[in-house]
């Protein structure tokens, strides 16, 4: 499906990344963890890529997320204003969540937290009774995203594990530190053998994490994956 749609706000996640807020065409529906493509400018200039739709699906607006990276779909996407008109088409994808599963593990590095966090939300907003595990790991604390959003998620919702950790953490962090791997998954999810796992994020950390799990003798259909290019 294709439309043209307005942007209804840009908004700011520091130094780091940003979302942009568009008004939902009322035929367009989608699944939590799904993507659609953007078109923005018209012409020669027009640059198009796809990204992940951070909503849920219950909110009144469609919202992308995009980490800052420079690039110029990046920068043309960072300049929308309240108004402008973009092309969205879609949505694509099954790397999706809809309470299908009893209980899953949730790996997330960097900006690959989006599909997740649209399935953590939707889970606690449907009041699924599924037992939701996630490791997030970033740099640094400001690159956290969600940061306020996830405690409150995780107050309402009884199913709700989280962890965060940095791999360059500062003098004040209280939280795990290092990269995720087998031993910090058997120590934060001791039951990781009965998850299906959603691991999403780098292309290089997917590759490795996926590899990993399947080392631990975790069966190949109790894995899922999405990269994220960082354009």
């Amino acid at each position: 499906m294709e439309s043209h749609v307005r942007v209804l706000e840009n908004l700011s996640h520091g130094d780091f990344a940003f979302s942009v807020r568009f008004e939902q065409p009322p035929a367009f529906s989608y699944l939590p963890g799904q993507y659609m493509f953007i078109t923005t400018g018209t012409g020669t200039a027009a640059l198009t890529k796809h990204l992940t739709i951070s909503s849920c699906p219950s909110d009144p607006y469609l919202e992308v997320t995009k980490g800052s990276t420079g690039h110029p779909f990046a920068e043309a996407l960072r300049g929308l204003k309240a108004g402008d008109i973009v092309t969205i088409r879609g949505p694509f994808g099954d790397f999706t969540l809809q309470g299908e599963f009893g209980r899953v593990a949730f790996i997330a590095g960097g900006i690959g937290i989006t599909p997740l966090w649209s399935m953590l939300r939707y889970a606690t907003k449907m009041r699924l009774d599924t037992s939701i595990r996630l490791l997030y790991s970033v740099k640094t604390e400001p690159e956290l995203l969600f940061r306020k959003e996830m405690a409150e998620c995780s107050r309402v919702n009884p199913h709700l594990g989280i962890v965060t950790t940095l791999t360059e953490p500062g003098p004040g962090w209280m939280g795990r530190t290092g990269r995720i791997n087998a031993d910090m998954i058997r120590q934060e999810i001791p039951d990781w053998r009965e998850r299906v796992f959603f691991v999403s994020g780098p292309p290089v950390m997917v590759k490795a994490l996926t590899a990993m799990l399947r080392e631990m003798g975790l069966p190949e259909n109790r894995i899922r994956s999405e990269s994220f290019p960082g354009y």
